[in-house]
C-alpha cells in the first residue's frame, strides 16, 4: 500500500468535522488514503465500535442525594451513578445530581421515559382528552388527532426525559 502524506491541516479539517481525537484523525485519514469522506466514514464506524465497548462498564461508582423542600412535604432521593469514583467526587457531577432531585420533587415525573407511564394512568388521560373534544364540539374526522396530540403533551410534561428543567 503506498504511503499518503497526511498534512496536519487535512488532520485539523477532519478533526473540525468530526470532533475525533487528532491522531483518530490521521489514522483514518492513513487508512483511506487521504480521502476526506472514507476517512469520516471510518471515524464513523470506529466511533460506533467504540461505544459498543462502553456499554458493558458498568457504572457502580455514584452518589445518592436527597432533597427536601422546606415545608418538608415533598422531597426526592435520587441516585446518580457514573464509571469512576474520580467523576463521583466532582463538584459537577454532586450538582447534577441535587438538581436532579429538586427537579424531581418539584417536576413529579410519573417515569422516566415516555414508555414507563402506566397504561391505565394513559388510558384514563385518553378518556378525559376525548371527553374534553367532544364538549368542544370538534368534527369527528380531527378527534383523534387532538387527543393523540393531548396525551403526548401529558407524557411530554410527566416522563423526566421530556420534561423541561426546572431551573431552565
Amino acid at each position: 500500500m503506498a504511503s499518503t502524506t497526511i498534512s496536519p491541516k487535512d488532520v485539523s479539517e477532519l478533526r473540525t468535522r468530526t470532533g475525533a481525537g487528532m491522531m483518530d484523525c490521521k489514522r483514518a485519514l492513513e487508512e483511506s488514503g487521504g480521502d476526506m469522506d472514507k476517512a469520516g466514514e471510518i471515524l464513523r464506524r470506529k466511533g460506533i465500535a467504540k461505544a459498543e465497548k462502553r456499554t458493558g462498564k458498568s457504572a457502580s461508582q455514584g452518589v445518592i442525594v436527597s432533597y427536601l423542600h422546606h415545608n418538608g412535604q415533598v422531597g426526592a432521593m435520587v441516585e446518580l451513578n457514573c464509571e469512576t469514583d474520580f467523576v463521583a467526587r466532582t463538584d459537577d457531577f454532586q450538582q447534577l445530581a441535587r438538581d436532579i432531585a429538586l427537579h424531581v420533587a418539584s417536576a413529579d415525573p410519573v417515569g422516566v421515559n415516555p414508555g414507563d407511564v402506566p397504561a391505565d394512568l394513559l388510558e384514563r388521560e385518553r378518556r378525559i382528552a376525548e371527553e374534553q373534544v367532544a364538549q368542544e364540539g370538534k368534527p369527528e374526522a380531527i378527534r383523534a388527532k387532538i387527543v393523540d396530540g393531548k396525551l403526548r403533551k401529558f407524557v411530554a410534561e410527566r416522563t423526566l426525559m421530556e420534561q423541561a428543567f426546572v431551573k431552565d
